[in-house]
């Protein structure tokens, strides 16, 4: 599939070749995943800029893995990022891509559709819920606080748990400082700010607490 610099993300998912390849992936499902895609990209100011083509392989990982795209759902996601590169005169130049993201729930039904896990779960840690971390097998040990004053007491991290059919079990631990370090580096939102130096919002910073969930 050649690019041309004329292209549009609504041009390019007209194309019969494009709509056969979703059809293949989804059957009666690709008209309606396609509308979902272009409604995205249209809604968003970044992805309405991003190149075509980065749509397009964003949109055929989520049709892969028959996630629906839609943020609000929690399965995946079409986020917009800025990518550097070299111009033709070996200048540095950056243009907006799009790139799909798996979310929370898509990780969940992924693992739900091998048929080997037994449970999963994630939920929050409040302070002094943690009484012991064996740092070399990697152990936690948890006190629950069963009150009702839980609720009122500071989120110290989030641990996430899974126990296999056959018998194995894994969970994982981090703290809040150490996703706010995680997204520091990794997220292109958090702690950013626009080119007119304004903060720029998502939900790291609007709901930052239930997006962990």
């Amino acid at each position: 599939m050649s690019e041309e610099k004329s292209l549009t993300t609504k041009s390019l998912f007209a194309r019969s070749d494009v709509q056969k390849k979703f059809e293949e992936m989804l059957g009666k499902k690709a008209p309606g995943f396609i509308t979902s895609v272009l409604q995205i990209a249209a809604s968003n100011a970044l992805l309405s800029k991003a190149e075509p083509m980065s749509l397009y392989n964003a949109a055929a990982v989520a049709a892969t893995l028959d996630l629906p795209l839609n943020s609000n759902l929690g399965f995946a996601c079409i986020v917009p990022y800025q990518q550097s590169y070299k111009d033709e005169k070996g200048n540095w130049q950056k243009k907006q891509v799009a790139q799909f993201q798996i979310m929370a729930k898509g990780f969940k039904q992924l693992a739900l559709r091998t048929g080997q896990f037994l449970k999963i779960n994630v939920t929050d840690v409040r302070e002094g819920e943690i009484k012991e971390h064996n740092r070399l097998s990697g152990e936690i040990l948890f006190e629950w606080n069963q009150t009702a004053e839980r609720e009122k007491l500071p989120i110290a991290g989030y641990v996430s748990y899974f126990r296999l059919l056959n018998g194995f079990e894994q969970t994982f631990y981090m703290s809040v400082d150490q996703i706010k370090k995680h997204a520091t580096r990794y997220s292109q939102t958090y702690g950013k700010k626009n080119s007119k130096g304004e903060a720029i919002k998502s939900k790291w910073d609007d709901d930052f607490d239930s997006d962990r969930k």
